[in-house]
């Protein structure tokens, strides 16, 4: 009975974040309240607030779920390929490919999304479990790649590409091209240039100045 109780509780929670999306889409986050959900979700008001305490929690586990499924599409090249720039490619591209049927809806929230203050900024102390999930993503690519590399910058890398992936998300917002391929492009471009960098980032001559940029890393980070 309590299995089955929990099955239920989770078919009713995917219902009310799959509503919420599709009337943030439809109509905005602004203009999308609650008890709008609770009615296209055919839940009472009281049952919506039980799962979700307020639409800013919808759209974590908006998040949540997107990383759960960018997780799961990277799984298998991951699990085959070595190289870092390859496993770095193929992550932003597949980010690219998953968030896809996501992007009307991003368009028109992003600007919730970019202010510093809002909770609901991927920088905030609420995103945190999606942030740690999408680092942990790029220390896989990290440290699954057999490329010779700095170990202080192989430490600090996952962080750095997440913020990588992170400018990438904005150019993606206001990517109009079909299929987004202006985004693809730039991964296209990007990535040999990040991967010749980390590269001769072990070299005695750079070791310095990729020290120096650690630092200024770790100062920033302050």
């Amino acid at each position: 009975m309590s299995e089955a109780r929990n099955r239920g509780a989770e078919s009713t929670r995917e219902v009310i974040v799959e509503t919420a999306l599709r009337l943030f889409r439809e109509r905005g986050f602004d203009k999308t309240t609650m008890r709008a959900i609770a009615a296209e979700a055919g839940v009472s008001v009281g049952n919506a607030y039980y799962y979700f305490d307020s639409k800013e929690a919808l759209i974590q586990a908006y998040y949540d779920r997107a990383q759960a499924e960018h997780e799961a599409a990277c799984r298998e090249f991951l699990a085959g390929e070595t190289s870092f720039a390859a496993r770095l490619s193929g992550v932003l591209r597949e980010w690219v490919r998953v968030s896809d049927p996501y992007h009307e809806f991003a368009v028109k929230f992003f600007k919730h999304a970019a202010e510093p203050t809002n909770p609901l900024s991927p920088f905030s102390k609420q995103s945190s479990p999606a942030r740690e999930a999408s680092i942990a993503l790029y220390r896989e690519v990290v440290e699954g790649s057999r490329d010779r590399m700095n170990a202080e910058l192989r430490e600090e890398l996952p962080e750095l590409l997440w913020l990588l992936s992170m400018g990438m998300v904005l150019f993606w917002v206001h990517d109009t091209s079909p299929g987004c391929a202006r985004t693809y492009r730039l991964i296209e471009v990007t990535v040999p240039l990040v991967d010749r960098l980390v590269g001769l980032s072990h070299l005695p001559g750079l070791r310095g100045i990729t020290q120096d940029f650690i630092a200024a890393v770790h100062e920033l980070r302050a």
